[in-house]
């Protein structure tokens, strides 16, 4: 694909909402997760286990501690648990986790042209609150909803749709940006339009994202 032609550049003046998943999407901040899972399980002597990011992969904040807490066998309360990660995620999110590339630019275009704009995430409402201060995202953002709000956490399209409902926009009229699988499918199965973002988090299934997703972008320049 020429990343300057890019198909959906021509298409985004038809949507009325543009909804944004946070993490590997709108910011760079997977990056942090794994080494907090490190930090977190060896306070227990417990090793890091292969594939545990794929196996939360979509789960709310919430969810992700109850599977925490079963597989490890915490002792620790699901509070407690939430807590001590949002106290370890806290200060990178207020400190290093950056915009992705392009991204901020996209959301002025977007305010700056009348299309709401929303914020559907996995995280913790606490996590979200610490990136939006630092990143200004309520100067931007007409709606930021956490997945621990709804029923269930992606892909379920519970949180695409109540994200649109509070816009007060259809959904067939939204458009999501999304960079891994139950997130893209979620944005899918909510009947929106969707569209893939690279992240290195998920480089290994890149091919799967673009052939999932309607659109597949390297980062926001490419619809400016």
């Amino acid at each position: 694909m020429n990343r300057k032609n890019n198909p959906l550049k021509q298409k985004i003046l038809q949507f009325k909402a543009v909804i944004f998943d946070l993490d590997g999407t709108l910011v760079d901040s997977m990056w942090m997760w794994e080494k907090i899972d490190i930090e977190y399980l060896g306070r227990f002597g417990i090793p890091l286990p292969e594939k545990l990011q794929e196996s939360i992969e979509g789960m709310s904040f919430s969810e992700t501690a109850v599977y925490f807490k079963e597989r490890f066998s915490l002792k620790d309360e699901l509070d407690k648990i939430k807590s001590d990660w949002n106290a370890m995620a806290c200060d990178k999110y207020r400190h290093e986790v950056p915009y992705k590339e392009g991204a901020e630019n996209f959301l002025q275009f977007c305010k700056a042209n009348g299309i709401k704009l929303g914020v559907a995430t996995s995280n913790s409402r606490k996590l979200v609150e610490h990136a939006a201060e630092a990143l200004r995202l309520h100067s931007y953002m007409d709606c930021i909803m956490t997945a621990c709000e709804v029923q269930k956490g992606k892909p379920a399209p519970d949180i695409y749709l109540a994200v649109a409902d509070k816009l007060g926009v259809s959904p067939s009229d939204c458009l999501v940006f999304e960079d891994i699988l139950p997130g893209i499918m979620a944005g899918k199965n909510a009947g929106m339009t969707t569209c893939a973002v690279a992240d290195a988090y998920s480089e290994k299934v890149r091919t799967e994202k673009i052939a999932l997703a309607d659109y597949f972008i390297e980062d926001y320049s490419e619809l400016l």
